[in-house]
């Protein structure tokens, strides 16, 4: 509106509605713009979502989005940065780094790759693991990991996607990859997807679960559950008990900060609500919001591109 546009490239990966949801919306399958920005802090919002977008949609119609307002890598809270600039060979997942109390950084998923983008993510400290959450998000793992010298991790049930990978974790216990790291497997998105979990603070929940706009609460999104909604019942039954965290923060959908007891007991409702059988859930499947189509194609190319 205005000023600005969404053009015809856009998915529809939510990422923009996360980050401007006062400015951007979505009709006809993919973001627009609701209205222009009004004053700095929107004007903000916007260009966070300018440069989060994965298919660099979101344009003015005069000139180019300003490049000194590049948030990224954009401060969440004194211990995770999100990556932003997010890959459509992911179809659009989010990333993040977590920093740690020995002033190096750990990247959980990746952005899109460019050796700029790289040095930038650098810069907040020597970058010592690459953590996978699932196969989804596997696409530029091996060539930032290499960059930054750093480990690469993936879990055997997705070893497929990554298997140049330098850490396999295997079965089903969780695993302490670093002081305050733990790696929860947590098959049902895909085989070998996982939950990473930092000093009881961050849940990294991959494509697991998510926070809702639309719900307000936890949820996981059957309609891209790949490998069994059953199996990440149980996943999520079994995990339950160990989880204890501040922060939700997925790759697709929203992030959400609670004081921790609240978000133990969402958790407790989500698992409830899960078991049950679909006709007794009390509220429809959830839908994540992005196109399934271009999901499908994002997994091709990131089988392609993880080569």
């Amino acid at each position: 509106m205005d000023d600005w546009y969404v053009d015809e490239r856009c998915f529809n990966c939510d990422v923009a509605r996360q980050l401007a949801p006062d400015l951007i919306g979505e009709a006809d399958g993919r973001s627009q713009i609701l209205r222009p920005p009004r004053g700095e802090k929107e004007t903000r919002d916007l260009h966070a979502a300018v440069f989060a977008c994965p298919t660099r949609s979101i344009r003015p119609f005069s000139g180019r989005p300003d490049q000194r307002l590049d948030p990224f890598p954009m401060a969440l809270d004194s211990g995770v940065l999100l990556c932003g600039h997010n890959s459509k060979h992911t179809a659009g997942a989010n990333s993040y780094l977590l920093l740690r109390p020995s002033r190096t950084v750990m990247m959980i998923d990746t952005p899109r790759w460019s050796r700029e983008l790289a040095e930038r993510y650098a810069a907040v400290g020597p970058i010592t693991d690459v953590l996978l959450t699932h196969r989804d998000h596997a696409a530029h793992g091996r060539r930032y990991a290499d960059h930054f010298g750093a480990r690469l991790w993936i879990h055997e049930g997705d070893l497929d996607a990554a298997p140049d990978a330098d850490q396999v974790m295997r079965g089903l216990e969780p695993l302490e990859i670093s002081e305050g790291v733990t790696a929860h497997p947590l098959p049902g998105h895909t085989q070998g997807s996982v939950l990473y979990l930092a000093d009881d603070r961050y849940c990294f929940s991959g494509d697991s679960f998510y926070w809702s706009r639309t719900t307000g609460d936890l949820e996981v999104a059957e309609s891209v559950t790949w490998y069994s909604i059953e199996e990440l019942a149980s996943s999520l039954a079994r995990a339950a008990g160990r989880l204890r965290f501040e922060w939700v923060l997925p790759g697709h959908g929203d992030r959400r900060r609670l004081p921790a007891d609240e978000m133990s007991s969402a958790v407790t409702a989500l698992v409830r609500r899960v078991c049950q059988p679909a006709v007794l859930r009390g509220r429809p499947p959830q839908r994540m919001p992005f196109s399934l189509r271009m999901r499908a194609r994002s997994l091709r190319s990131a089988a392609r591109t993880s080569r």
